[in-house]
């Protein structure tokens, strides 16, 4: 018996809940119970034996099922069944309205119920690498002024504390630690055509940059998920095999984000052998059709996908592409597992989005990174640590404080503001002992479960008089706090914003924005506080309108905020702008300024004018040298010509 195609009479799919009389422009399934479905939703809901109707539960009899596309006829009127679709069922009689196969389905095997068949690493996967003279995190500190007059106290005084990750030992990052990656990706009908050429492409120079030791799986996305390519080392044959299976994937269907999820954290949870670093990198061009609410999408993500903050064991790296993506999603699932957001504003920088977030996780050199302070004198306290989204504690009645770090980059940078209650001193030309300084972490280069990294004491004079220089105020300290101010500033109008107040968001960027300008910092000519006065323009032109805000400025602004909150580079918007890592050098730049916020790497700051000193202390681009060197590779690799 052949299986009904024809239009149901209820309006809505049964399944991913579209409608099934847009243009007559799909396959449509009528069950045996009257409810009518996308052939392809219901392809894949039934690919495993399920034959319960999924809106009224009756059984169905297995001949009246859609199990498989019918095979191609020559003059292509077949019904165009969307990847995913097993292969040995009735021909489906063709309709005018139905659109032509394409002439290579992909047909992939049967998944198994867990997913425990990872290749097995190499022997030497997770052996030290090493040398005989190795390299710690370095920790630096900076007072606010060198001098508090001892007659006075200060009930909060700033301390910077800075730590900064050693580089990898080959720049080529040959002994580098391995990594465990899957890529989840949208292939949701909304994603044919050049969309999803482009995303193979930069899927390709991903499997293309990573070595024999890591490993790597696809699980794609529409109306259901499957994965694609199983957990393998990407050795030349692994890497042949990723590609054709990237190849092989194929635009149609909803939108569950949800259920791509899930089906890749089931793959890192169900691995038998694990490498150092693990992580998900997630691209979606739509919003999630399937689970009815962003509250409910993000409760269906399981445990592994949920960071406390001190340790991330899956963390999601989340990429926005275009317009009609739910940047609210998106940042949400990045922000709870501990990964970034970005926003990938123009279709052409896919790769080069790829490329800066790979180029991080492929230089991981600590892990379980924790930095803590404490107080060296009675009466010194600790009042706050402002750090984003690394959880800090302040305990011992603010004696102590502990920021907890997770894992850093190859010379990546993370600096902290400590806000100290410093009393008066009861003998002038002294000094205060303010705090002691401690790095503890796992290093990956030498396979050391602990290492411990003592800052120097940090000391302040007490003159009964301060000069003007004792007086002056340290730039390092000034340009952090107007990236504190930036990032809040950022945060605040953008929840302005979503309350329709744009009026109050653009005052309150305004007022931001002239507070750094004359920040001692910015009026020295410090290159990063001019850069967050642009940063804080760009915001300001995107929120002009309602309807600029919803098509770009939301996805902007929440890159901006995971940038800065977790201090690490995000893609934003639109990369044609010359401060950024991101920016081709080719096509017209824009009349005005662009911000990449996330997106000034540590090259072009040196050009522009700051310090090496200065070009070290990355505030507002946290591009380390690993994520430019992968970004020019993307470059180069995207202006070769096609052989």
């Amino acid at each position: 018996m052949l299986p009904k195609v024809c239009l149901p009479v209820q309006s809505n799919c049964g399944i991913c809940r579209s409608s099934l009389t847009r243009g007559l422009s799909e396959s449509i399934f009528t069950a045996e119970c009257s409810h009518g479905f996308h052939y392809h939703c219901i392809a894949n809901n039934v690919e495993h034996g399920n034959l319960c109707c999924p809106v009224c539960g009756a059984k169905w009899n297995k001949d009246n099922v859609p199990f498989q596309a019918p095979p191609l006829q020559q003059n292509n009127t077949a019904a165009r069944i969307p990847p995913n679709t097993p292969v040995s069922s009735p021909q489906l009689p063709r309709r005018s309205y139905l659109r032509p196969l394409p002439a290579e389905e992909p047909r992939y095997p049967p998944e198994p119920p867990t997913f425990s068949d990872d290749e097995p690493l190499l022997s030497s996967s997770t052996a030290p690498t090493g040398s005989s003279v190795p390299q710690n995190i370095t920790v630096k500190t900076h007072t606010e002024s060198s001098a508090i007059p001892a007659a006075e106290s200060s009930p909060n005084f700033p301390v910077l504390v800075s730590i900064r990750a050693p580089p990898l030992k080959d720049p080529e990052g040959h002994g580098r630690t391995p990594v465990d990656l899957v890529t989840v990706l949208d292939v949701s009908g909304s994603m044919s055509g050049t969309k999803l050429s482009l995303l193979k492409q930069a899927v390709t120079f991903v499997v293309e940059n990573l070595g024999p030791s890591d490993r790597l799986s696809v699980v794609s996305f529409s109306s259901s998920s499957r994965r694609v390519f199983p957990l393998q080392r990407m050795t030349v044959d692994g890497r042949e095999s990723a590609i054709l299976a990237v190849e092989s994937l194929r635009a149609g269907g909803a939108t569950n984000i949800a259920e791509g999820l899930k089906k890749g954290s089931r793959v890192l949870e169900d691995r038998r052998e694990r490498n150092p670093v693990c992580s998900i990198i997630l691209l979606s061009d739509g919003k999630d059709t399937c689970s009815r609410g962003a509250d409910r999408l993000l409760s269906k993500l399981p445990a592994s996908l949920r960071s406390d903050g001190m340790r991330r064991e899956i963390p999601v790296h989340t990429f926005g592409f275009g317009y009609d993506h739910d940047p609210d999603v998106m940042h949400s699932i990045s922000d709870m597992s501990g990964g970034t957001f970005s926003f990938i504003e123009s279709v052409a920088t896919i790769q080069d989005a790829f490329a800066l977030c790979i180029g991080g996780l492929l230089s991981v050199v600590a892990q379980e990174v924790r930095l803590t302070v404490r107080s060296a004198s009675p009466g010194v306290k600790i009042v706050a640590i402002p750090s984003g989204r690394h959880v800090n504690e302040i305990s011992d009645e603010g004696r102590q404080g502990v920021v907890h770090i997770a894992n850093m980059y190859a010379e990546e940078e993370k600096q902290f503001l400590v806000y100290l209650s410093v009393p008066e001193s009861a003998a002038s030309h002294s000094k205060t002992s303010l705090l002691d300084v401690l790095c503890v972490y796992r290093d990956l280069a030498s396979n050391e479960p602990v290492v411990q990294v003592r800052g120097e004491r940090i000391e302040v004079l007490r003159p009964e008089v301060c000069s003007p220089a004792e007086k002056s105020v340290s730039l390092e300290v000034d340009r952090q706090r107007n990236r504190i101010l930036v990032a809040d500033a950022i945060a605040e109008a953008q929840r302005l914003a979503e309350t329709g107040n744009l009026e109050g968001a653009q005052a309150l960027l305004a007022e931001r924005k002239a507070t750094v300008a004359a920040s001692t910092a910015a009026q020295a000519g410090d290159f990063y506080s001019n850069l967050f006065e642009t940063e804080l323009g760009e915001i300001m032109e995107r929120m002009a309108t309602m309807n600029l805000y919803r098509q770009s400025g939301r996805a902007y602004a929440l890159a901006g905020m995971s940038s800065h909150m977790f201090q690490r580079a995000t893609t934003r918007g639109d990369t044609d702008t010359a401060a950024s890592c991101l920016n081709t050098g080719s096509g017209p730049h824009r009349r005005r300024r662009r911000s990449a916020g996330g997106g000034y790497s540590i090259a072009r700051a040196v050009s522009a004018g700051a310090a090496p000193s200065e070009s070290a202390a990355v505030v507002s681009a946290f591009e380390t040298p690993a994520m430019v060197r992968m970004v020019q590779k993307s470059q180069q690799k995207r202006t070769q010509p096609e052989p």
